[in-house]
């Protein structure tokens, strides 16, 4: 009887100092021009069951503009750009301006498997860490995005670089 009142401590104290919300997983490197930069990574899937890499960053200090960049499996899916993309939340609909051919490393890639999206417009919209999806015309039609990778977005905006 001892051991079992001890267990169920010793589980109570794990319980309760066990962190309530998962860390994010954003994380700070050097882009491919050696810029500093933070950034969201996340493999999704969309209702087909292909996968697509996210990839929220921003580069410089904050107040930068945030970008999500999306990326399909190449030699699978060929972008055409600009295309933009639809997002939705319940009955709130955004439009996110297709920037790929301004990114010269995006506009020299042969696989055509990437594209890129001003991420600001919806961002500074949102109050809460909602899910979204995503819809790229002749892509995807739909494209979860989960709240816990929108809280991750949305904390590149004022995340500061080391």
């Amino acid at each position: 009887m001892a051991n079992l009142i001890c267990c169920i401590l010793t589980a109570f104290a794990l319980l309760l100092s066990t962190p309530t919300s998962a860390w994010a997983q954003v994380h700070q490197h050097e882009n491919e021009s050696g810029k500093a930069m933070v950034r969201s990574l996340e493999s999704l899937r969309d209702l087909d069951y292909d996968s697509w890499q996210a990839v929220a960053y921003r580069e410089g200090p904050p107040g930068e503009p945030v970008v999500l960049r999306i990326v399909g499996y190449p030699g699978k899916v060929r972008l055409d750009h600009p295309a933009n993309m639809n997002v939705a939340s319940g009955r709130r609909a955004w439009q996110l301006a297709d920037i790929t051919l301004k990114n010269p490393v995006l506009v020299n890639d042969g696989r055509e498997a990437a594209a890129e999206f001003e991420l600001d417009p919806l961002l500074e919209d949102l109050s809460n860490n909602r899910p979204l999806r995503l819809e790229l015309p002749g892509v995807f039609s739909e494209l979860p995005v989960p709240p816990y990778v929108v809280g991750e977005w949305r904390s590149l905006q004022t995340m500061p670089l080391d």
